[in-house]
C-alpha cells in the first residue's frame, strides 16, 4: 500500500492498515533500540487520567512506555523521517492540518492489555491521527494482543500486532482497546497532532 492508498483508506473508512511498513531489518533494529532504552531505565509504568490526577490502574492499562525523545538512535531517526513523509502526504491528500508527531514505545507483558478508550483527552483535540507500528516478530493468532477498533454500531475490527505493520486511524471519538496478550508485545504508538481548536479555558 502506497502513502496515497493509505490516505484514501483513512479518508474513506477512518482506518488504514499497511503491512510491511517496516522491513524485518528495521523491526529488529528498533527492538534493539527499545531494549537499550529499557536497560537504561527509560520505560515507566503507563498511567491514566488527566494531568495531576494520573494514576496507575493495571486492570485498565498494563503497559509500560518510553517517549521517543532526543537523543535518538539511528533506526529511530530513520523511522521519524518516514513518518514525516507520511505526515506531509496526509496533509496534501486529506487536508488534516497535521503539524507534529508525538511517539512512544509501548511494552505489554503477558496478561496485560488496555481497556476500551479514546485517545483524545477530555476537551482536547490536538490528536488527529492515531498511529501504531508493531515490532513483534513471529506473532501468531493464539498470542492475542489484537488492537480492537470499534465502529459506531458496536461492531469491531481486530488487528493482529504483527511485525512491520502500521495501523492509522482518525482519532476523534474512535474507541479502541488492546486485547490481553499472551506474550510480550512491543509497539511504537503515537499521534499526528494539529493545532488545538477548542482550548481548555
Amino acid at each position: 500500500m502506497s502513502c496515497s492508498d493509505l490516505c484514501t483508506d483513512l479518508c474513506n473508512d477512518g482506518i488504514a492498515v499497511r503491512d510491511r511498513f517496516l522491513t524485518q531489518r528495521q523491526v529488529q533494529a528498533l527492538v534493539k533500540c527499545a531494549e537499550s532504552r529499557r536497560r537504561r531505565g527509560d520505560f515507566v509504568a503507563a498511567r491514566i487520567g488527566a494531568d495531576r490526577q494520573r494514576q496507575r490502574r493495571e486492570e485498565i492499562r498494563g503497559d509500560s512506555i518510553c517517549w521517543l525523545d532526543e537523543p535518538w538512535f539511528g533506526p529511530e531517526r530513520e523511522l521519524l523521517e518516514s513518518l514525516e513523509e507520511l505526515r506531509l502526504q496526509l496533509n496534501r491528500g486529506a487536508l488534516l492540518g497535521l503539524f507534529e508527531l508525538e511517539l512512544h514505545y509501548a511494552r505489554y507483558p503477558p496478561g496485560s492489555g488496555y481497556a476500551r478508550h479514546v485517545d483524545q483527552p477530555q476537551r482536547r483535540d490536538q490528536r488527529r491521527v492515531s498511529l501504531v507500528i508493531y515490532l513483534n516478530e513471529d506473532w501468531e493468532a493464539c498470542d492475542g494482543g489484537e488492537l480492537r477498533i470499534f465502529a459506531d454500531d458496536e461492531r469491531y475490527r481486530d488487528i493482529e500486532p504483527v511485525a512491520g505493520r502500521l495501523v492509522a486511524f482518525l482519532t476523534e471519538r474512535r474507541e479502541h482497546a488492546v486485547m490481553s496478550t499472551r506474550r510480550d508485545r512491543l509497539s511504537l504508538t503515537g499521534w499526528f497532532r494539529g493545532r488545538e481548536s477548542n482550548p481548555l479555558r
